[in-house]
């Protein structure tokens, strides 16, 4: 002879009796699942709408380009305009440190100026209703003077006069490194080059902390390794 199985209990039972009242039964599944979204929503409230919505200070005299200040709360497209300039500053020779004894000052030059465009494109994509926000118009601005104060300046100086120089020289098996040295204003042009990259590995990490909300934290991977 074979049992039937019970009839699992109903996550919601409601009735209304013949005399008009209201019989109201609710499941256990039902409760734990209320609860659940309940404690999410108080979560949410308390720690992501502090992750998300918190106000960032914005201050472009840090890293030297411009003098603007803000306080803002990011919004996706800031974050997303942040994350792909700190992406393009992470991956080029822009926004790492630069050590002149074994980087090749052409090929600084060639990262700058694919830089130059990258953003340039990215700032031209923003759509121009989207500069009444204070966090948006903070970031293009900031962005543009990057670009107009910070590489234009150095690039219009130094680099055709540094590479028409290179090229004329006979490397044959000289490291490129040594030779860039020999230019014969090496001192001035690797002071201003370096000046510059300090102030964009402040702009980089200040991009992260606008597209995360978090500050930067550069892992070592070789020493992470051993």
């Amino acid at each position: 002879m074979t049992t039937a199985s019970p009839e699992p209990a109903p996550l919601l039972d409601f009735e209304v009796a013949s005399d008009l009242s209201v019989k109201l039964e609710i499941g256990g599944y039902t409760i734990i699942g209320i609860l659940t979204v309940t404690l999410l929503g108080v979560a949410w409230w308390f720690w992501g709408r502090k992750f998300l919505l918190r106000d960032l200070e914005f201050d472009a005299a840090e890293f030297g380009f411009g003098s603007s200040k803000f306080q803002f709360t990011p919004n996706a497209m800031d974050r997303q305009i942040a994350y792909a300039i700190w992406v393009e500053l992470s991956t080029r020779k822009i926004g790492l440190e630069i050590d002149l004894e074994h980087d090749v000052i052409t090929e600084v030059y060639n990262s700058w100026y694919e830089f130059f465009g990258v953003t340039r494109n990215l700032i031209k994509e923003v759509p121009a209703h989207k500069l009444k926000q204070k966090g948006t118009r903070a970031i293009v601005k900031t962005s543009v003077h990057v670009l107009n104060d910070g590489l234009r300046p150095h690039l219009t100086r130094w680099q055709a006069r540094f590479r028409r120089w290179f090229e004329a020289q006979e490397i044959n098996e000289r490291e490129p490194q040594v030779v860039q040295t020999e230019f014969p204003a090496f001192k001035d042009l690797s002071d201003d080059l370096l000046a510059i990259n300090a102030k964009l590995i402040v702009y980089r990490k200040t991009m992260y902390e606008l597209a995360t909300g978090e500050k930067e934290i550069v892992i070592d991977i070789e020493n992470e390794s051993k």
